[in-house]
């Protein structure tokens, strides 16, 4: 039987891990080395009125960032990863919206990752804008 893929890995985990779940996120497409993902928007991610809170934005991102780290990658022995940074800086607020995270691999150097990632509303205003760093095994 044959390893599976990073993808195919990203397409199982990412609907099957707990805290997505409880948030929505979901996964648009998946393609070497990048990823798209989903976060609907619910009255329960909003901070104060209908504007979503950071933390749900950040959160995307950083289960974009992962989704692409994995995507293309060569997959380790240890099905084991994390975040090692993220850093986002806020465009404007998300209002009754849902978001879309567009995360691109930059550079990959043995086991760390490193990707850009954007956060943006279905119309394709910007929301933020993050870089982060990923170990993989």
């Amino acid at each position: 039987m044959s390893q599976p893929t990073g993808e195919q890995i990203m397409r199982e985990f990412v609907p099957a891990s707990p805290f997505a779940a409880l948030l929505g996120i979901g996964i648009r497409d998946l393609g070497d080395g990048w990823a798209e993902l989903t976060l609907p928007y619910r009255d329960e991610l909003a901070t104060m009125g209908d504007t979503v809170h950071g933390g749900a934005v950040a959160t995307l991102a950083d289960t974009a960032a992962m989704a692409a780290a994995w995507s293309g990658a060569e997959v380790p022995d240890r099905l084991q990863g994390s975040t090692v940074s993220l850093t986002m800086q806020y465009a404007k607020a998300a209002r009754g919206t849902a978001l879309l995270a567009t995360a691109t691999v930059t550079r990959r150097a043995r086991r760390l990752v490193f990707l850009d990632v954007t956060v943006r509303t279905p119309d394709g205003d910007a929301v933020a804008h993050g870089v982060a760093t990923y170990a993989l095994g």
